[in-house]
């Protein structure tokens, strides 16, 4: 399966584009498309949008984004760090996901990518952006010396348990 996603440098948003067994040049554009409507739609203005050179972006994938206004910048050839980021996303998506879960089929693929989206945004903590979340503001402090010898902490499990939030009991 080939799974295609965009991740914001700023705040390491990631959203799920889509997933396919066959990449063809029509599901790639119609992919860019959507990514262009949903990104109207936020009122986020996009500059640029790096990405492979990989031979399954055909020459309408760039046109759609360019008649957007988002310049598509190619990777340099063996440069696996210019596109560092969501590398690392890739990476732990496989080892926290992936590497646990048996995929059966795309539908079954495409709920686990979504549930991890949503685990990846709202709750995990980004130590490279100050353990903040992408849609979530940094947590209060605890500046209580009570509070803290008393924590009441509740764990939600999602993914059926592969995946784990801990937050304080209100």
């Amino acid at each position: 399966m080939y799974v295609l996603a965009v991740i914001d440098h700023a705040n390491r948003r990631v959203r799920i584009l889509g997933a396919t067994a066959h990449p063809t040049a029509a599901w790639v554009t119609q992919t860019a498309r959507n990514l262009v409507m949903d990104l109207e739609d936020a009122g986020r203005p996009v500059k640029y949008l790096l990405r492979d050179r990989d031979g399954k972006y055909p020459a309408l994938f760039d046109t759609i984004l360019t008649d957007a206004g988002i310049d598509v910048v190619l990777t340099g050839v063996r440069i696996p760090r210019m596109n560092a980021i969501m590398e690392r996303w890739v990476r732990t998506c496989r080892r926290e996901l992936l590497d646990c879960t048996l995929i059966l089929n795309q539908r079954h693929l495409l709920h686990a990518l979504r549930e991890y989206e949503t685990f990846y945004n709202e709750h995990r903590p980004h130590q490279g952006i100050t353990n903040a979340r992408p849609l979530a503001p940094l947590p209060e402090p605890i500046t209580d010396p009570d509070r803290l010898t008393h924590l009441n902490i509740h764990r939600h499990d999602r993914l059926g348990g592969i995946l784990h939030e801990y937050e304080h009991a209100a």
